[in-house]
């Protein structure tokens, strides 16, 4: 796969991480917090900001660690999915399990060309020796 193919899985992952962002952020802050006007619960979508700049600029490594970072996201939002009594805080959960799967399966497809490049280039240099 080219880098031109792979261009549509990293606007993809950038826009699915922004995604969450927002979701997180209006979800714990505005739309249905845990406490009227606002719980702690907001932070988790700061945690988010970590990656975010690795993840514009196409930082491979940034892009490797994230996509293991979000699965945190995924399991919170299967549990408040399937425990929150209030059924707008579970569809926005399902939104959050949708978001992160999106930007971990995008991330995984944006990364399979390099890391074959990587495995060739080692076994060129295993074969040199």
């Amino acid at each position: 796969m080219s880098t031109t193919r792979a261009a549509p899985y990293y606007l993809l992952a950038s826009a699915s991480l922004i995604a969450l962002f927002i979701l997180c952020l209006l979800w714990e802050w505005i739309i249905a917090p845990l406490r009227p006007g606002g719980s702690w619960m907001v932070m988790k979508a700061f945690f988010l900001l970590i990656p975010l700049r690795g993840v514009l600029k196409k930082d491979n490594y940034t892009m490797q660690w994230s996509s293991m970072l979000i699965w945190l996201y995924f399991t919170e939002g299967i549990v408040r999915a399937t425990s929150d009594k209030l059924a707008l805080s579970a569809m926005l959960a399902w939104g959050e399990v949708a978001l992160s799967l999106i930007f971990f399966f995008s991330t995984i497809f944006y990364l399979r060309p390099l890391k074959k490049a990587a495995k060739a280039l080692a076994k060129t240099k295993a074969a040199e020796q």
